[in-house]
């Protein structure tokens, strides 16, 4: 039995090369970071106001308001749900939940009861119920019941609504 020595050229110094790999490693992991950031405040962000003008009051006629039509809820965002038309009766909610009137389960940003829409002396209102995200109405969170108009956008977690007849 022979024994063949294969002799290996002197220490090789590495150094350099493994430091580049780590910079190149951090900088990677702070690319992906900050994809997820985008990504996630392109789904949140609230939308400004599209608010249209002219044939949104309501007539008035011998001196009284004429009863407003119907308001609903018109899906803008996500794309994929855009075009859902929801009526708004006296009272809905608006989540992830199976009894929600609005459901939006499609929605992993909004809570199960996520917020509430209801009417008083004639006007429509909405309400924030403890949501994690919040509830956005015209690009401003609301802490408190705060009144929709024709042309308000209302989001909810991810969803954006546009108030219309």
């Amino acid at each position: 039995m022979h024994l063949i020595l294969v002799s290996l050229p002197g220490p090789t110094d590495n150094t350099p090369v493994l430091r580049a790999l780590e910079y190149g490693v951090i900088i990677l992991l702070w690319l992906f970071f900050m994809w997820v950031v985008r990504a996630v405040w392109v789904e949140v962000r609230p939308l400004k106001r599209r608010r249209r003008r002219g044939g949104d009051a309501d007539p008035i006629v011998d001196g009284k308001k004429r009863k407003a039509k119907q308001l609903r809820l018109h899906v803008i965002r996500p794309e994929d749900q855009a075009g859902r038309t929801y009526d708004i009766g006296d009272e809905v909610t608006v989540g992830r939940a199976a009894g929600c009137g609005v459901p939006i389960d499609y929605d992993t940003y909004s809570s199960n009861l996520h917020a509430r829409l209801f009417r008083l002396d004639g006007d429509l209102w909405a309400e924030d119920l403890g949501s994690t995200n919040g509830t956005w109405v015209n690009a401003e969170r609301i802490d408190e019941r705060t009144r929709l108009d024709k042309g308000d956008l209302l989001q909810v977690g991810g969803t954006v609504f546009e108030i219309g007849r």
